[in-house]
């Protein structure tokens, strides 16, 4: 009887499992899905989406490299439309830009003027909900370099 009872909770343990990563990933790949709309319009998703399960105040850290002669756009996206506040920095902390002084909009449109690495830092906006996820997105699209 002990054995059957470990078996059925072992078997309910295991399909739990496999089917809550299904449907975490399904629902993740809705959010992008919905998140690169924001990007079209003559700009192409980049193909590494930056993603946090944060938690309260909590804020996640995203780098990238962004280059010389692109316009760029960061797109933010969540589950339950819950808007997400953005900054971006250089690597020397200074600010770059800050969606607060923007109204908190969850988009961004620019150009590079040089080679640069960014911190990109996300978290969501408190409104009662305790934790989320943030999803950032880049597009870019190229400005025709000259040779």
């Amino acid at each position: 009887m002990k054995s059957f009872r470990t078996i059925t909770i072992l078997f309910l343990t295991l399909i739990s499992l496999a089917y809550t990563p299904k449907t975490n990933s399904q629902q993740t790949k809705e959010i992008e899905a919905g998140c690169i709309q924001q990007i079209r319009n003559g700009f192409i998703p980049n193909s590494q989406p930056m993603k946090a399960l944060l938690t309260g105040s909590e804020v996640a850290e995203f780098r990238t490299t962004l280059f010389e002669g692109n316009t760029y756009r960061i797109a933010t996206c969540s589950p339950t439309n819950k808007k997400i506040w953005f900054s971006v920095y250089d690597t020397n902390k200074n600010l770059l830009f800050s969606s607060s002084q923007q109204q908190y909009s969850a988009s961004w449109d620019f150009q590079m003027e040089g080679n640069m690495e960014c911190i990109i830092e996300a978290g969501l906006m408190p409104d009662g909900e305790d934790s989320g996820l943030a999803l950032v997105l880049i597009g870019f699209k190229t400005s025709g370099v000259k040779l």
